[in-house]
């Protein structure tokens, strides 16, 4: 018997457990089919509620600590803490326990408090009001009651309350406008469809009246995809299925514009929803100094362990005379003279570990944090970073990498909308070898001097006219731009002639627009798409119509886009037909241009590369000349052509369209493959040209990166030609740069094992040659996509000379800069890996303004966003956002200069001052028998850290400038100084743990010697060994805080006010501390201790002259290195001093009047 089926019923029903399918069914209105057609499966599904809260009321104290103890340093901190409540140890628990719950403390009341207010923005969005369509009648309901198969009703300016497929809209032709901005950020306003059989219903009782289920695919969070179908029911016949797709979802976040309200069916709702689906935060980045700081911790671990061992054994061998075993002071107990040795010794070994463990702080980790939190508002805070045009400024998305700005190697850069404008300018187009060049159009707007025509006709003929209408009709139907005809648009007013509203076009795409407008003023105007009807104005003033049939929307992988129209208003052409024989070839070359009512045709435009393999006839030669040359001048180019359908190819391409669009399962693949049986036997038409700008000081920018030693890698899709003026207009490439091309035409000529290891020999050779020569040959390598993909190849067939990869890094390596063109987004991201995986591992950062830049961003150790005209995507998923290439030279020659500087002595420091601090507590043992008797009080063990020494190397690590931001941005070679993590290497690491120890060997054996000939108080009083641990902490505090001040090179107020108050405030504590009978304490060592301690002149003493033997040989270090061979920034810091005095930023507002460029 089986019983699968019981099974997987109590499975579903009792155990909760959901069965994985790959689609959903969804009853639209929660109808039944009808008997019959179907089996009703109720299925279910989360309500509409939108949860991004961390933690819940109940939760949140369990959860949090155990996301805060998996820190290794908290639970390290925890262990030490439990350790001294369960044994007796030489300190109290409060000198561990109060600084690790300060610090449990504060980032438990940030996290609570940030949770809190996600709670409170969940609330706002699920209690939102949403009408439903119940019963024929629009109920008012709240967001998160809604259900998958509820029809809602959402007006204009509303917001999406999830994800929807549209039914109909108040516009006859069943479309309706959406904003994105807040999903991609793209402001430009989309078009979305209702469903033919739907799109006519008018009223809430012919919505209720649909009889129908959605069959789509599982919740996944591409927001650009979307695969389903709707089958209608109507009485008993057949259902009748439609397809639907990416243009029929409207998406939770959107907002409807320009349309009065639509009728839509929920099938995602709550959290399965595609935006809350993209909530999920990107992978976890760690920086170079977080690692080094890591392994540092390790360093200092086994330190604290070795200190321990040492201790430990020495005491028991330093106790092994009967004499010394039990002094008479402290007689052991019968219970600890029972215990085993081994068990003593363990626990000896923890009261040292814990006596010893200051040595790693807890509050670094709080300061460092601290530091990128409040250091990234200098980013957000810096004018000279704020675009006038978009009215932003920076943004930072995450500061846990704001050092790693200051330590990029390689830069790997887009090139449209990055360093170019991505602003359009139509610039000429090609008609079957004729040049037409109007005035200047850009986006839309025509240019005053734009008066007339300037045509060019480089070889007119008698069929010359039908060809080019044919043309401007091509480009005035293959294309997805929007007509406006509103004055005012999101309160922005458009399209304003002459005081009355003219008509705009906007388009997600620069480019089509730039050619629709470039096509009006060459004479033909589109006007509108209206009941699927595409309108065109020719040149007589006559209005065309075209039905719109099919649109094969443009892929970055097909890199074409095409329609299918029919002709529908008389007779298009003059002519009926013409024949054209070429007397200059020995065949018969012809077209025919008549196009009667009910012809359909088939337009296309798209990439060279593209089109051409599709072409059977036209003058592909002078056409693809002209486009070779355009893109030697940097112009964008797209060749247009068509093909004529007859009514049986017509329908055998809506056969395989519809199955395509039908299939819920491999829809993408489905669909390709059907474009790629229609797109075929082309008539090439003709070729446009439009320009794309460089960004303003974009070749300032590269040039500066180069002189800082960094590596610039243009990555773009763009043409080999039109792409490498580019890079020489950027400065990319120089003109006595030696370009090494490995691209698929000169693969085809040799192999491609041949021409890597050519390459190779070249650069090898000239790199040889330099090392004897002053004048050094300089490298450029361009690579397209093809090459590439042969080259990362796993398992290159004859490549017994080695693996082409590591040839291919060899070669560029050599090379200042490469340019890679005609890049899937997906070899971006294979690229910036490559490089990342190399032997040297250098630090990479991507930049980039489109979707397609997304996948590099995300795999570079730094990832910058562009606030372009391609949508927000990459803003939005990168770590920093600029809204300028421009700004990137700042971002990183100033603003990450300075971070790297200010965290690498801030970890540098904290381990110098604990090896000052904790040493000296080492070498007291030797002098106590090594009981684990502490040297200091445990006030100062607790509050070293936490108070006496914290604040100044914060402040320092905010607004230290080493050097001026004028000198970083005129030099940007000084950033060489500080590639390669070259503040955190190890030499630096052990010079700096070494002078700790040289201080703390000062401090000790000074007092000590000072206080072997017995020191006695003006009234004949000793000193005792507390008066001697507190004689070293005030010297060690002095000294530790007085070494930042002599490394101080930017003084401000708020400097003085830090360092000298925190040491007025040991010195306030200690008298107040000591001063007075505490009634809490059971008993008070330091009373009067540092009274009596300044009451004596050699204390005095003592004091000034073991913080002057501390501090001496740094400085003495430091005047010989820059004297004897100083680096550039110590040149800098010579020639144009920075000691200035100028308000802090922190404190702008209590200085208004001035005013930092931070």
């Amino acid at each position: 018997m089986d019983f699968s089926l019981l099974r997987n019923i109590i499975s579903r029903y009792c155990v909760g457990e959901e069965i994985w399918v790959d689609s959903r069914t969804v009853y639209i209105g929660h109808k039944e089919p009808p008997p019959g057609a179907e089996a009703y499966i109720p299925q279910r599904y989360p309500d509409n509620r939108i949860v991004s809260s961390k933690y819940t009321f109940w939760n949140f104290i369990p959860k949090n600590l155990f996301e805060q103890f998996r820190r290794i340093a908290n639970f390290y901190f925890l262990v030490i803490f439990l350790v001294q409540l369960i044994i007796d140890t030489p300190t109290s628990p409060v000198t561990s326990g109060l600084p690790l719950f300060f610090v449990i403390t504060v980032t438990a009341i940030k996290q609570g408090y940030e949770d809190w207010l996600r709670h409170k923005a969940d609330c706002s969005i699920n209690e939102c009001p949403v009408d439903v369509v119940q019963q024929g009648k629009v109920v008012r309901t709240q967001s998160h009651k809604l259900r998958v198969g509820d029809i809602v009703v959402v007006k204009e300016d509303e917001t999406f309350p999830c994800d929807l497929i549209l039914l109909s809209s108040s516009r006859s032709d069943g479309t309706c406008y959406v904003t994105t901005t807040s999903l991609d950020g793209e402001s430009s306003h989309k078009t979305y469809y209702a469903i033919p059989d739907t799109m006519a219903f008018r009223t809430e009782q012919e919505v209720d009246s649909l009889h129908a289920t959605i069959e789509c695919e599982q919740p996944q969070p591409d927001l650009y995809k979307f695969v389903g179908r709707i089958n209608i029911y109507k009485d008993k016949e057949e259902p009748v299925a439609r397809p639907l797709g990416a243009e029929n979802l409207l998406l939770r976040g959107a907002t409807l514009k320009n349309t009065q309200h639509i009728y839509a069916v929920a099938v995602y709702t709550g959290m399965e929803t595609k935006m809350a689906l993209n909530y999920q935060s990107k992978s976890q980045k760690r920086s170079a100094v977080e690692k080094s700081m890591n392994a540092f911790l390790i360093v200092y671990l086994c330190i604290l362990i070795s200190k321990a061992v040492i201790n430990t054994v020495l005491k028991y061998a330093w106790q092994w005379s009967p004499d010394r075993d039990e002094p008479w002071y402290n007689h052991r107990t019968e219970h600890e003279r029972q215990r085993h040795v081994v068990i003593r010794a363990f626990t000896d070994f923890l009261a040292f570990m814990v006596l010893f463990n200051y040595i790693i702080p807890v509050s670094m980790y709080v300061t460092v944090e601290m530091q990128k939190f409040l250091g990234s508002y200098f980013i957000s805070w810096d004018e000279e970073m704020f675009d006038e045009e978009l009215g932003e400024g920076a943004q930072v998305n995450t500061s846990d990498l704001n050092e790693e700005l200051g330590q990029v190697e390689y830069v790997f850069t887009d090139k449209t909308g990055t360093l170019t404008e991505n602003n359009m300018e139509f610039i000429e187009c090609c008609v079957d070898g004729n040049v037409y060049i109007p005035h200047a159009i850009c986006n839309g707007q025509i240019l005053s001097a734009a008066s007339s025509i300037d045509m060019i006709d480089s070889s007119p003929g008698g069929y010359r006219r039908e060809y080019e209408d044919l043309f401007f009709r091509a480009l005035c139907l293959c294309h997805t731009v929007q007509v406006k005809e509103e004055e005012t648009v999101d309160g922005i007013k458009r399209g304003i002639h002459q005081g009355r509203p003219t008509s705009f076009y906007i388009s997600s795409s620069p480019d089509e627009v730039a050619l629709v407008e470039g096509m009006k003023r060459l004479g033909y105007t589109y006007l509108r798409l209206k009941d699927n009807y595409m309108e065109i104005l020719n040149k007589d003033d006559e209005i065309e119509r075209f039905e719109l049939l099919h649109v094969l929307n443009f892929d970055s992988v097909r890199r074409r886009m095409s329609v299918i129209v029919k002709s529908s208003s008389g007779k298009i052409s003059s002519n009926t037909g013409l024949f054209i024989g070429c007397s200059s070839c020995s065949w018969l070359y012809g077209y025919l241009f008549c196009v009667l009512p009910g012809d359909y045709l088939l337009f296309c435009k798209g990439a060279d590369s593209s089109i051409f393999p599709r072409v059977v006839s036209g003058k592909v030669e002078q056409v693809k000349a002209r486009v070779e040359q355009n893109a030697v001048e940097g112009l964008r180019t797209l060749c247009v052509a068509y093909r004529r359908l007859s009514q049986s190819e017509y329908q055998e391409a809506c056969h395989h369209l519809m199955e395509a669009k039908l299939a819920l399962q491999d829809r993408e693949q489905r669909l390709a493959q059907a474009y790629d049986i229609i797109e075929r036997d082309f008539v090439l038409l003709g070729a446009t040209a439009v320009e794309d700008r460089l960004q303003e000081k974009a070749a300032d920018t590269i040039e500066s990166l180069h002189k800082a030693g960094m590596k610039v890698w243009v990555l773009t899709g763009d043409k080999m030609e039109t792409a490498a003026a580019t890079c020489y207009a950027s400065k990319l490439f120089r003109r006595t740069t030696q370009i090494l091309e490995l691209t698929k035409k000169r693969t085809e000529e040799q192999s491609l094992h041949d021409v890597l290891f050519e390459l190779n020999r070249t650069v090898l050779r000239q790199r040889s040659i330099s090392g004897l020569s002053v004048d050094c040959l300089d490298f450029g390598l361009i690579i397209d996509g093809a090459t590439l993909s042969a080259v990362l190849k796993p398992n290159q067939e004859g490549a017994g000379h080695g693996n082409y990869r590591e040839i291919f890094l060899e070669i560029c390596r050599n090379c200042s800069a490469v340019l890679c063109c005609r890049m899937a987004p997906l070899q971006k991201a294979q690229i910036v890996k490559l490089i990342k995986a190399s032997k040297e591992h250098p630090i990479t950062l991507a930049i980039g303004d489109g979707a397609n830049d997304v996948s590099m961003i995300l795999e570079a150790h730094v990832g910058i966003g562009i606030m372009g005209k391609e949508g927000r995507q990459a803003a939005r998923n990168s770590d920093y956002a600029i809204p300028k290439f421009k700004h990137l030279k700042k971002m990183l020659l100033v603003h990450g200069h300075y971070y790297y500087i200010r965290i690498a002595e801030l970890v540098q420091y904290f381990f110098y001052k604990n090896v000052c601090f904790i040493f000296p507590q080492f070498l007291y043992q030797f002098f106590c028998g090594f009981s684990q008797q502490p040297l200091y009080d445990t006030a100062y063990l607790t509050l070293y850290n936490i108070s006496f020494t914290s604040l100044p190397i914060l402040l320092y690590s905010l607004v230290e400038q080493h050097v001026s931001m004028d000198t970083l941005k005129r030099e940007p070679s000084l950033y060489r100084d500080i590639a390669k993590n070259s503040l955190l290497r190890w030499p630096v690491f052990l010079y700096w743990t070494c002078l700790g120890v040289f201080d703390a060997v000062v401090f000790f054996f000074g007092a000590y010697f000072l206080f072997d000939n017995t020191t006695f108080t003006s009234n004949g009083q000793m000193f005792g060994n507390w008066t001697f641990g507190t004689l070293i902490f005030t010297v060690l505090v002095f000294t530790v805080t007085l070494k930042l001040a002599l490394d101080t090179h930017h003084w401000t107020w708020i400097n003085h006010f830090v360092i000298w108050g925190s040491l007025l405030f040991y010195v306030i504590f200690s008298l107040l501390w000591g001063g007075i009978i505490w009634p809490f304490l059971n008993y008070q060592r330091m009373y009067y201790v540092f009274m009596q301690m300044l009451s004596s002149g050699p204390a005095w003493l003592s004091i000034i002259l073991l913080i002057t033997v501390s501090l001496l040989p740094d400085v003495i270090k430091k005047v010989l290195c820059r004297a004897m061979c100083p680096t550039a920034t110590e040149r800098a810091q010579s020639t144009r001093p920075c000691l200035t005095v100028e308000p802090s930023t922190i404190f702008m507002l209590s200085q208004s009047s001035s005013r930092m460029s931070f």
